[in-house]
């Protein structure tokens, strides 16, 4: 474990989790309006999932909260972003995948709900 400052080791690293996903989003994008590939949108929106399912268990090898209770409430969020992530995987819904992160009220070019988590953790470091 890294003795930096845990709120900026997990925001630097989920950054780049988030700019990942935007990435596989866009992708997935063209690959949906621009080339009509239903496929390969559906294979773009597995990755998002299965990236989100993952981050729960990447973020303990990151921070320890053991001697951190107040660290808990961050990872806990951590959590409810794999399990949502998680819970799409295994219904297979696409729409599911594809709304992940995204609040229903949600408008292009806004933060979504892990950048929005990301800038909480920065004013936190």
């Amino acid at each position: 474990m890294n003795s930096e400052n845990p709120y900026r080791l997990l925001a630097d690293w989920l950054e780049k989790e988030a700019a990942d996903i935007r990435t596989i989003e866009r992708e997935a994008y063209v690959a949906l309006h621009e080339q009509n590939d239903d496929s390969a949108y559906r294979d773009l929106m597995r990755s998002k999932a299965l990236k989100l399912a993952s981050l729960a268990e990447q973020g303990d090898n990151i921070v320890d909260v053991k001697d951190r209770p107040d660290l808990r409430s961050a990872m806990n969020r951590i959590s409810r972003f794999s399990q949502s992530a998680a819970q799409s995987l295994e219904v297979g819904s696409v729409f599911f995948m594809s709304a992940l992160l995204y609040p229903e009220e949600h408008k292009d070019g806004e933060a979504n709900d892990l950048e929005n988590f990301i800038a909480e953790l920065k004013s936190l470091a």
